[in-house]
């Protein structure tokens, strides 16, 4: 038989499941596209800017339905697209990254995007591929998508020569994909040891992160036996539901907000599962696990890298967690939990009632915007966040229930992911209400995908928090500087912005216009149309995380820098200069 290669790939990415590719359309990778237009299982999606490509695609992924696809043009497409790649190799998301390459058929040099992409691509991903051989087309996609979703998940990048896409070859067959054998087995005397070390604690603590999203319940049945509370990572927000009575929030320590950093004062053993103790989570390594951890995680990398484990265990959540709550619910009758969850449940109100009571002035307070999204959005509604200080409001002020989804720019840490991400979360689960929250900066940078939105009737809604200013750089400078320097973002008329892309616009300008601007927002969504929400945010009461952050990071400094940025803070403070 005689196939393009072009006809191969599209052949395999059906047999993955693979239902969206992101991309643009170039000279490189026309015979794919043409392809995909052929495909009745695949729809290929344009973008305005690869950027947002990678974003949405690994939204897809996120949601989980299948993996998300790109199919870009070499050279200035995989640049552009890097930012997104970055993000969902640094935050365990698989992806896979399909670009058209140079002509390998012409012994010709200076060909249009000649670039070694394999060595651009090897930092990002888990692994790179260049097909060359039309019997290589097939396997090379199922390896890649192996690759991908194997062990913690990554994106693999897959260059596609333009010459194999447009030239016929011969293949014997065009297999079916045949999935990956089974996960190892996890080890059972180190369950033994974790389950012993957990029920030996006199107050035990649970931290769970991205990897433990789908053990859930399992983790709900290791804290009520134990009566520990159960904190988050950013990433993990959703990974168990602020519906529990044994929820405390995100982080640990004095990044965390109180009710979690209250719970965990005198944790003397953690449950740690699915997340890597990074910078964020920690609040700048300001919260460390007491010795006594247990520590699970699909990459043994993680383990032990940045604190020691009495018991490291390398496994899939989905295998390890089930059998630790065994373990640990045969050792001995569930301890009393209530005093616990008592504590927690005062510390919560507390805290909500010192953020609803905070005077806003004319503009908008964080927290009842938040309350009035939570009353009025489903429970498994998707929830995006961007990366800025609209995201730890949304960390500590948005409680997601069981079912929902919470996802947000971690590790790479990229402003801009917020309006492509909702796109590729509603393609992919059209049933569900999307959200996203998002800073006006981090707006600017790829509001334009509305127009991908409002092509695609996608009933999507930003809530994009107006202060005309990078809020969460601006107060990490104000603190020890007194001043700021380079954060105030160009202003947008966001009524005219949402007109000119095919978007519905709602104004949310004070307290008074919360309850009715959330509601109809939600109505014109419902009617799959975009919707561009200009919330006029107060940003003059701080997050726990940006004070506990900032406390920590000074103190890190020696006593003699420490003075230094002290009395300049102070002299700016009663001078002005």
């Amino acid at each position: 038989m005689k196939h393009t290669a072009a006809r191969l790939v599209r052949h395999a990415l059906e047999n993955i499941g693979a239902k969206f590719t992101f991309g643009i359309p170039g000279v490189h990778n026309i015979e794919l596209y043409d392809e995909l237009k052929t495909s009745k299982l695949i729809l290929p999606v344009l973008v305005t800017h690869e950027v947002g490509a990678a974003f949405m695609a690994d939204a897809v992924s996120r949601v989980g339905h299948s993996i998300g696809v790109l199919a870009i043009v070499p050279a200035a497409g995989i640049t552009h697209a890097m930012s997104g790649i970055g993000e969902a190799y640094l935050d365990g998301v698989p992806m896979l990254v399909i670009s058209g390459g140079i002509r390998t058929d012409m012994n010709k040099k200076f060909q249009l995007h000649d670039v070694d992409q394999q060595a651009l691509m090897k930092p990002l991903t888990k692994a790179t591929y260049r097909i060359e051989r039309y019997e290589d087309a097939i396997p090379t996609i199922y390896r890649a998508y192996q690759t991908a979703t194997g062990g913690e998940p990554g994106p693999v990048f897959i260059e596609l020569p333009a010459n194999l896409q447009l030239l016929t070859g011969e293949v014997d067959d065009m297999p079916a994909y045949s999935p990956a054998s089974e996960r190892p087995p996890v080890n059972s005397g180190q369950i033994s040891e974790a389950a012993k070390l957990l029920s030996d604690a006199r107050q035990p603590g649970i931290f769970v992160g991205w990897g433990a999203r789908h053990v859930a319940e399992d983790i709900a049945r290791i804290a009520e036996h134990l009566g520990a509370p159960v904190s988050t990572t950013l990433q993990g927000l959703a990974s168990f539901p602020a519906d529990h009575s044994l929820h405390t929030g995100m982080s640990f320590g004095r990044s965390a907000v109180p009710a979690a950093e209250n719970a965990f004062k005198s944790c003397d053993a953690m449950l740690a599962v699915g997340t890597r103790f990074a910078e964020i989570c920690t609040g700048s390594y300001g919260s460390a696990p007491p010795a006594n951890l247990v520590h699970i995680d699909i990459n043994p990398k993680t383990l032990n890298a940045n604190y020691p484990a009495k018991v490291a265990i390398a496994a899939d959540a989905r295998d390890a967690v089930p059998a630790l709550a065994n373990a640990v619910c045969d050792l001995g009758d569930a301890r009393d939990s209530s005093a616990m969850c008592l504590q927690i449940a005062n510390d919560k109100a507390v805290y909500r009632k010192e953020w609803r009571e905070h005077e806003s002035a004319d503009r908008v307070n964080p927290c009842r915007l938040f309350d009035a999204l939570r009353e009025q959005l489903d429970d498994d509604a998707i929830v995006i966040a961007d990366d800025g200080n609209h995201t730890f409001l949304a960390a500590e002020l948005m409680p997601i229930p069981s079912g929902g989804a919470f996802f947000s720019p971690t590790d790479f840490n990229c402003m801009g992911y917020c309006v492509p991400g909702t796109i590729g979360a509603k393609l992919s689960a059209p049933e569900r209400q999307v959200v996203g929250i998002v800073g006006d900066g981090a707006f600017l940078m790829t509001g334009l995908e509305s127009v991908t939105a409002a092509a695609n009737a996608l009933g999507v809604i930003w809530f994009v928090f107006n202060d005309g200013e990078l809020a969460q750089i601006a107060q990490a400078q104000e603190i020890p500087y007194q001043r700021s320097t380079c954060t105030t973002v160009g202003s947008l008329d966001y009524e005219a912005f949402a007109k000119a892309t095919g978007c519905a616009f709602v104004g949310i300008q004070s307290n008074d216009d919360i309850a009715d601007g959330v509601s109809s927002a939600l109505k014109i969504a419902a009617g799959n149309r975009p919707v561009v929400v200009d919330v006029r945010i107060d940003y003059s009461k701080k997050t726990r995380f940006t004070l506990g952050t900032v406390k920590t990071n000074i103190e890190r400094f020696d006593t003699r820098t420490k003075v230094r940025m002290v009395g300049r803070a102070l002299y700016r403070k009663l001078f002005g200069a």
